[in-house]
């Protein structure tokens, strides 16, 4: 098998290339963002309906006290 011979520049082009294809700091701080602002609609989504269910835990717990007369 043949060695190809590689130049400095040829090496330095290749290494640029990579590094020109490689995603910038911004770019993956701005795909963060993104997973943080669907993670958030999640975690409100599941707080509401925690609420919802208190309180009808809540009600369903005052009309049982008043049916067997608990103060």
């Amino acid at each position: 098998m043949k060695k190809k011979v590689i130049t400095i520049e040829q090496l330095a082009r290749m290494v640029k290339k990579g590094f020109d294809e490689t995603a910038t700091k911004a770019e993956v701080k701005k795909g963060f963002d993104e997973v943080y602002k669907k993670l958030d609609r999640i975690e409100n989504l599941i707080l509401v309906d925690h609420k919802r269910r208190i309180e009808k835990l809540e009600t369903e717990v005052q009309e049982l006290k008043k049916l067997f007369a608990i103060p």
